[in-house]
Formats: C-alpha cells, structure tokens, sequence
C-alpha cells in the first residue's frame, strides 16, 4: 500500500462524500467521487481507483446488485458503508463480494483504518513473502501459492478476494483450529461489528465452492466450540 492509493467513494449524500474525502485525503490517499451507479463500470475501467467505499441505498441502483456486477469485471476491495445494519443486510453485502462492511453513523477514523488494513491485505503478494512457489494438494482441492490459483478436480474455481485469503490462511495451517474472531483478525483486521457472521459467510462460501458435499464437508470443517479447520488425513 502507498499513500497514493486511489478510493473511489459512491455515496448520494454530499455531505458524507465530503467527510470520508476529506478525512482520506488528510491521510495521504486520493479520492474520487460519484453519487450514483450508472457510471461506475465506466468509471473503474477508466480511473482504475485501488478501493471502494459504497453505499448500499443509492437513488439509480442498489449497491448490492452494483457489487454483484463489479465483480464480473473487478475484484477490487469493495467496503460497504450503509444505514442498514441488520444482520441479512450485511450477510448479502459480504456474500456477493464485499470485502468490509460499516454501518452509519461511523468514526472517520475508523473508516480510514479500515481502507488502510484493507489494501494491506490487497497488495500483499506471493513475490513480497519469503515461500517459494509452490502446489498445494489436499485430495481434489489444489491451490497454488505463486499465482494464488485454486482448483478442484482440476477445473478452476473463482474466489473472491476474501474467500481466497481465507482459504490460503487455511490451507497454510493444516488441521490447526481457528476461532472465528482469529481468522477474522487474520483476513479482515480488527473489526467491532459482526466479526463472527463475516467469518460465517466466507466459511458458507468455501465449502460450497470446493466441497462434494457442502453440507457435510470434507476438507473446511466446524470444530464445535472452537472454531474452523482445514482439515486434511494425508490422503490424495
């Protein structure tokens, strides 16, 4: 991360966009701004911005629909800042590739520290850590760590970015047991709000991704009263 980072903020309230530019740019980071939906595929394939901070009631679209979208084209950070707090409100967000989610009213620094931990997580790499490349294989699940590619019975999945970080953190561990409010701080940073629901979702999304059978999985397993593993016998 730089602290020339681009943020795109699409929100209709004047004042909100101002006070999130405002705050981002004392910070170091360039900001652009829209207040509508309409325009937003154009407008990330032409300013190419490195987040996104949206609002999920905008007056042309929804914001979770427009994210569904985004992510047929990009997979840039999406952090969700919304009036809506409910808990399926915030599942939908995450679920159709959201990677943060805030509620209003918030602190601005808290949503800077948010941007922050989220393109730290964004620009980290396979070439910035010291592992060589190299295949994972559990059974039918194989994950590269160069390129960050998984696939299953050798056809490739699509992850979301959170969805792979998740996993990759998974699958570097083995068999090791996480709470979700450690895979939370692993993936997501520090978070006040929902850290357990968020864990929840990705885990949801995982498994129906990669498992035979989701709904008695084989590999990313719930260890009542602990957590998740990845779990693996040895077995190709």
């Amino acid at each position: 991360m730089t602290d020339e980072a681009k943020i795109l903020i699409v929100d209709d309230d004047e004042e909100i966009r101002g006070l999130i530019a405002l705050y981002l740019q004392n910070h170091g980071f360039r900001v652009l701004m829209a207040e509508e939906g309409g325009q937003i595929l154009e407008l990330l394939l032409r300013e190419k911005p490195d987040l996104m901070i949206l609002d999920i009631v905008l007056p042309d679209t929804d914001g979770v629909q427009l994210c569904r979208r985004i992510r047929e084209h990009s997979d840039i950070p999406i952090l969700f800042l919304s009036c809506k707090r409910e808990a399926d409100d915030i599942i939908a967000g995450l679920d159709t590739g959201g990677d943060d989610y805030m509620t209003k009213p918030f602190d601005p620094l808290v949503l800077v520290a948010r941007v922050k931990a989220n393109l730290r997580r964004r620009t980290a790499s396979p070439q910035q850590t010291k592992e060589k490349a190299a295949l994972l294989r559990f059974g039918e699940v194989e994950a590269n760590l160069h390129n960050y590619e998984v696939r299953v019975g050798g056809e490739p999945v699509d992850l979301f970015a959170k969805e792979r970080q998740l996993l990759f953190f998974l699958l570097k561990h083995p068999n090791q047991v996480f709470s979700a409010a450690q895979l939370h701080d692993q993936v997501w940073g520090w978070d006040s709000f929902s850290d357990e629901r968020t864990v929840m979702v990705h885990i949801s999304n995982l498994r129906r991704k990669l498992e035979r059978d989701p709904s008695a999985p084989r590999h990313i397993r719930t260890v009542r009263g602990f957590g998740y593993q990845f779990f693996w016998d040895g077995k190709l």
